[in-house]
């Protein structure tokens, strides 16, 4: 069965941190790619990090680029999205995503999601 779980999210003032924790059944976890998504209320799902597991490469929405970064612990078959210097902005649910070979917004399997909300 294919899991994603993600964990971690919560409430946080701007200029803060936060790191999301994404644990994958052993299938999602050896995927061809991962990603973590969000959606704030009234928004699209947008993707905002992408990371190919076989070349190691990972591609950063220009509006987290610097701020956010994606991590893999293989031991534990969990992704880490460490997110800093956190703005109101980044408020929305975030979703865990693997294998990008198809499926909604190109993925085809995802998480429950996890809160994140960041005051000013």
């Amino acid at each position: 069965q294919v899991q994603l779980v993600e964990s971690g999210g919560g409430s946080v003032q701007a200029g803060g941190s936060l790191r999301l924790s994404c644990t994958a059944s052993e299938y999602a976890y050896s995927a061809n790619c991962m990603a973590w998504f969000r959606q704030a209320p009234g928004k699209e799902r947008e993707r905002v990090v992408k990371f190919y597991t076989l070349w190691g490469r990972s591609y950063y929405d220009d509006s987290v680029e610097g701020r956010f970064t994606i991590s893999l612990d293989n031991a534990k078959n969990t992704v880490y999205l460490q997110m800093s210097t956190l703005k109101p902005d980044d408020t929305a649910m975030y979703y865990c995503a693997a294998d990008c070979s198809g499926g909604d917004w190109g993925f085809r399997y995802w998480g429950q999601g996890t809160q994140v909300t960041v005051s000013s």
